[in-house]
Formats: C-alpha cells, sequence, structure tokens
C-alpha cells in the first residue's frame, strides 16, 4: 500500500514563496527577477485557499524557495520608515499617543462587560465559521438562498438551493458545529483558544510577561497542529533554536496576516480605560509572530477594546483610540481610515447599503490574501462605523463583508458586546445557543463558562489596579 504523502500548510518553502512574492509587491520592493526566476524553475505562485500544494515537491525546487526566500527578505522595503515594528518607533511616530483615562469602571459593571464581551466574540466566531474560506460571491448566494440576507442570524442549510449549495460548499470542519440547526455550545476555534492562552500568559507571568515568555506558553501548551499562518511559521522558528522577535520575520511571509490581531482581547479586556497600555502589551505578545502592520493589528484591537471597556465610550471614539497607537503613515491606518471614510459615506445606513461600502472594500483591497491583516482592518472597522456598535449590524457587517469572516466576526462581536455592557443586552437568539460553554484543548479549560471566563479576566484587572495603586 502506498503512503500517503504528508503536506503541511503553511510551513513549506515551496508554498511559502508565492507568499512573500506578493507581500514584497505590496511593500515597494522589486519582485520581477526572482518570480520569473521561480516560475521558470517550475515553482507556483501562492495558493488562493490552501495551506499548501498539492505536491510532492523536488528538492532542488525546494532549495531554490529556501534561496529566493533569503534574498527577498535582504531587501528592504521603501516603506519601512513608515511602518516600524520597534515599539520606541512606533510611539515617537504617534502624534496623539493616549493618556490613560482615570478609574476603571465599578465592578459590577465591568465583569458584565467582560462576560458580554466574551460572549460577543464566540457569537461572532460562530457566525462565521460555516463561510470561513468563501468567497464574497459565495457568502451572498447562501444568505440569499436561505432568506438571509442583508444577514441577519445564523447560517442554515434549511432551504438552501442544492446547486448553490454544490457551487459554496460550507467550511467543511465547521458544517458539523456551526449551523442554526448544530449549534451546542460555542466550539473551538483559535479565535477563541487565543483569549484563553492570554489569560494562562497572565496567570503564570503576571502583566509584566515578555515575548519570550509567550513564546514558552506557547510550547508549553499551544499544539503545534492548533496554529496557522504567522504563528505556525514562527513555532517552527523556535523549535528550530530561532530566538524572539526573529521568530517573526525569519522565513515568514505572514507577518502582516490577521493572526496576531485575533490575539489583542486579552490585553484590551485587563487594561480598561488605557489604550496605551494594552496596545503595549499587545505589542509584546504580537513581535513573536508578526511586524509592522501585523503588529498594529493587535495593539489597534488592543486599544479600541481597552476604550469600549471603559462604559463611557462610544464605538467612533473606540476606533479613534486604536488610530492613536498605529503610525498614522502606515497602510494599516490607511486601511482604517477607509474603512470608516467609506461606512461614513454610505447613504442609506442600513444593512443592504452596507453591501456597496463591501464593494469599495473588495475593489480596493482585492490583490490581498484573504488573511492579511489590511483588508480585514478595513471591513472591521467599516462594520462597527456603520452599525454604530450595535451587537447584532457589526458581527452581520463583519461576516457578511467576506475575507476572514470568524476572525473579523469574533473581534467586532468583543468589542460591540463590550459596548452593549452586559450579557442580556445581547441579543438571546445570540447567546442562548452558545449555552455558556466554550469547548477548546487548551489545558483545562474545555467546557468552561464564559461567566468564569469573565471572572478570571477581572480579577487580572483588579491585580493590575491594585498593583498601580489606581482608584477601582
Amino acid at each position: 500500500m502506498t503512503a500517503r504523502a504528508l503536506r503541511l500548510t503553511w510551513v513549506q518553502p515551496e508554498d511559502l514563496v508565492g507568499h512573500e512574492l506578493r507581500q514584497a509587491a505590496q511593500d515597494c520592493r522589486p519582485v520581477e527577477a526572482a518570480t520569473s526566476r521561480w516560475t521558470a524553475a517550475g515553482g507556483h505562485l501562492a495558493p488562493e485557499r490552501a495551506g499548501a500544494s498539492a505536491g510532492p515537491t523536488p528538492p532542488g525546487l525546494r532549495r531554490l524557495a529556501e534561496e529566493i526566500l533569503d534574498e527577498l527578505a535582504a531587501v528592504a522595503s521603501p516603506l519601512a520608515p513608515d511602518e516600524p515594528t520597534d515599539l520606541d518607533a512606533i510611539r515617537a511616530s504617534c502624534p496623539a499617543w493616549p493618556a490613560p483615562s482615570g478609574a476603571v469602571p465599578g465592578r459590577d459593571a465591568l465583569r458584565a462587560g467582560l462576560e458580554a464581551s466574551w460572549l460577543g466574540r464566540a457569537a461572532g466566531c460562530v457566525l462565521g465559521k460555516p463561510v470561513e474560506k468563501l468567497t464574497l460571491s459565495g457568502i451572498r448566494a447562501i444568505a440569499r438562498s436561505t432568506g438571509n440576507w442583508p444577514l441577519d442570524t445564523w447560517f442554515t442549510e434549511a432551504g438552501l438551493d442544492p446547486e448553490v449549495a454544490a457551487a459554496h460548499p460550507w467550511n467543511r470542519r465547521s458544517r458539523p458545529t456551526s449551523l442554526a440547526e448544530n449549534i451546542d455550545g460555542a466550539p473551538e476555534d483559535d479565535d477563541l483558544n487565543y483569549p484563553l492562552l492570554g489569560l494562562l500568559l497572565l496567570d503564570r507571568y503576571g502583566h509584566g510577561f515578555s515575548t519570550a515568555d509567550v513564546a514558552q506558553l506557547w510550547l508549553d501548551e499551544l499544539p503545534a497542529g492548533r496554529t496557522f499562518t504567522a504563528e505556525r511559521v514562527a513555532y517552527r522558528n523556535l523549535l528550530d533554536g530561532i530566538e524572539p522577535p526573529d521568530t517573526a520575520s525569519y522565513r515568514n511571509p505572514f507577518r502582516e496576516w490577521i493572526g496576531a490581531q485575533i490575539r489583542a482581547d486579552i490585553f484590551g479586556w485587563t487594561h480598561p480605560g488605557d489604550p496605551a497600555a494594552a496596545a503595549e502589551a499587545a505589542w509584546r505578545d504580537a513581535v513573536l509572530t508578526h511586524t509592522a502592520n501585523g503588529v498594529y493589528g493587535e495593539m489597534f484591537a488592543a486599544a479600541v477594546i481597552a476604550a469600549a471597556a471603559t462604559g463611557t465610550e462610544d464605538v467612533h471614539a473606540c476606533l479613534r483610540s486604536g488610530l492613536s497607537v498605529v503610525p498614522p503613515r502606515s497602510r494599516f491606518a490607511a486601511a482604517v481610515r477607509f474603512g470608516i471614510e467609506r461606512a461614513a459615506a454610505e447613504p442609506l445606513g442600513t444593512a443592504a447599503g452596507f453591501e456597496t461600502v463591501v464593494d469599495e472594500l473588495h475593489t480596493a483591497y482585492g490583490d490581498h490574501h484573504w488573511v492579511h491583516v489590511l483588508p480585514n482592518a478595513a471591513l472591521l472597522a467599516a462594520a462597527l462605523t456603520h452599525a454604530g456598535g450595535d451587537f447584532t449590524g457589526s458581527i452581520c457587517r463583519a461576516v457578511s463583508g467576506g475575507w476572514d469572516t470568524d476572525s473579523n466576526g469574533a473581534t467586532a462581536g468583543s468589542i460591540s458586546g463590550l459596548l452593549a455592557g452586559s450579557p442580556q443586552a445581547v441579543p438571546a437568539r445570540w447567546t442562548a445557543p452558545l449555552k455558556n460553554r466554550l469547548a477548546t484543548t487548551v489545558g483545562g479549560m474545555d467546557g468552561i463558562g464564559f461567566d468564569a471566563l469573565a471572572e478570571r479576566t477581572l480579577a487580572h484587572v483588579q491585580d493590575r489596579v491594585r498593583e498601580e495603586g489606581r482608584p477601582a
């Protein structure tokens, strides 16, 4: 019997070259000679949806892939001065770097907001899971076929035209757990595992954790098979003896993708009213795996969440707090501003009207991979702006816009859940199917309730407030 070939996603050099060529072009680095050399040797460009090519690859082609990856890495981007990764340089480039706003909310109000945010993150994630990796046209076709367009509730197979189903198959892994007819608690997802790991990080190392501490925690608690894109490359680099922050840049074409942004919540939750401190904690986490715009994604989201956690800011003020910790001349800042501006300019202000905003975003960022941070940040900002922070409107707009649907739904749900202020303020049709239960392989947390997660998160806020001597 012939053994099945093992093709590992996101780490094989021959599959990384195409992604690095695309990233280099977006960085305004010259790629023509490397592209010609690669394709002439039989190399392929980046797979659009999958993480690995079919393979196997001749040894000579793999060696060439490694050479090209290293050659491209040695060429500096002309955009680098406006997009630093060093924290001091980031701060220096931000003229409106924020100061703490004052006292944190009272215990009961903060705990209620944290539980709503945990629930919101889970609900938004589950909403997006069945259509992850689908094209925008596929998402719209499925929703229209089931009478759920503009998107307003869970995806379902009930009433789905068989021809539409055949043309746009559900995400294979999520179909059994994330359709309206089969949601039974929140299923495992990396968008939910990372906040859990963030809790473990603070449990073990406290608020003064280092990037090396994040790395050690991952090696101890996070199976490599539960990582993707930049996180998997960084994990591989750790095992190869490469130390942070080089883990983020060595043969890592995903360093400006969305992976760091989905890890931000814990740092925002535990720094209510202090977007800068939230962003700085997020930076220490992000540089394990990401550089520049990829790092800004986590800093931005953490700062937005920190502002929302005060219970006194609307979504527009929260987004401004997020932008205040991002270099203003960076592509990330431009993407967020573009999303906000296009959403604000849409004349109808309805869920149906948001479709035209999404079309504009896809026209502007259609050359980026669907997991890249820039299109997803633009969509997240647009969804939150257009919905005015309303929970249902935010998660449905974020997911209906395509790209990384579960990640965008999760972050939109986290922010809008905080803005809602309590679990009771989030519509029960989103929270009841979750049954206060989260599945995970993160050690000791399988089946944990969102109420328990809120309590554990709150304890870290209270510890930090006592350490700093701030009024609670």
